[in-house]
């Protein structure tokens, strides 16, 4: 008994060096908000129960009496970006606005439940709709797409007096959807294809093209550089989706920081993955021989 109590000892002091090592949220995620800039926005999603909106207020840490509550539904969706008035909307957001040069920090709270759109794709969109300067955080209780996020996020800013363009929150939806479907075909991942979508505004910011063919050439270039290949309806469908940007006369020069930021966080992300794999297969490799001992000390 000496000897187990001495194995699960270290085993305890050994788990918590591993667990040491992951890092723990920062005093500046609880910072608070700028009055100057307005209270934080949540939106909930029509379809929520009672209590599925009290399970999004815990996980988005609601104060009722310092935010604004909304709700979002299918109207608002065939109201903003022409969709299906008949949408079912669970996916709910809060929006802290942040000072003018702090770019867009998007967290999804719920990422299991988030089941096809990353953080990355939200913050790539949200540029595209002319979203600026603000901590974005979404949840849902349920497994769902995510992709009527971006509606809540809307209604936000409208709701606060934004005023953010028709044609562009459209062209941004249009982009949120192109992406996960890209990302749902067999090879292309999805940092891959958040990759290729920052790298083709990034383009677009450098050489600001005025012909369709311009952009046909940029999205070529940047599908060869990344070794994505695409057939030729996909590759149609970027074509197409890039020219309505370029008619929209979108600024991504205005927000090429933020893009490169985007670039540098997908390649963090794929370096991270590698660590939390490595991490979790030595906590696995450690507690399989933990066990082995203890039944060694057993059958002794």
């Amino acid at each position: 008994m000496r000897k187990i109590k001495h194995l699960l000892i270290i085993g305890t002091l050994l788990f918590s060096v591993l667990l040491s090592s992951i890092p723990l949220a920062s005093a500046a995620d609880n910072e608070g908000y700028n009055e100057l800039l307005g209270q934080p926005v949540v939106v909930y999603g029509e379809q929520l129960s009672d209590g599925q909106k009290d399970e999004v207020k815990r996980l988005l840490e609601v104060d009722a009496s310092e935010m604004k509550e909304l709700t979002v539904n299918g109207q608002d969706i065939a109201a903003y970006i022409d969709g299906n008035p008949n949408s079912n909307m669970y996916s709910s957001v809060k929006i802290t606005h942040k000072d003018k040069g702090n770019g867009i920090v998007v967290n999804i709270v719920t990422s299991d439940n988030i089941t096809q759109v990353t953080s990355d794709m939200y913050r790539n969109a949200l540029l595209t709709a002319g979203v600026e300067d603000a901590v974005v955080e979404v949840a849902s209780p349920v497994a769902v797409s995510g992709h009527s996020a971006l509606t809540g996020i809307y209604k936000a800013y409208d709701d606060g007096g934004a005023n953010l363009d028709k044609d562009r929150m459209e062209v941004a939806n249009e982009e949120l959807n192109l992406t996960t479907d890209l990302s749902d075909k067999e090879g292309i991942s999805q940092e891959e294809v958040t990759a290729l979508m920052t790298e083709i505004k990034k383009e677009i910011a450098e050489q600001d093209p005025v012909t369709r063919e311009e952009v046909e050439e940029i999205v070529k270039e940047q599908l060869d550089k990344l070794e994505i290949n695409l057939s030729e309806e996909d590759r149609q469908l970027l074509i197409d989706l890039f020219d309505k940007m370029r008619d929209l006369d979108i600024d991504f020069d205005k927000v090429k920081d933020q893009l490169e930021d985007i670039t540098s966080a997908i390649k963090d992300k794929v370096k991270e993955l590698d660590l939390d794999e490595s991490f979790w297969e030595k906590v696995k490799t450690f507690f399989n021989d933990l066990i082995d001992s203890i039944a060694s000390v057993f059958s002794s």
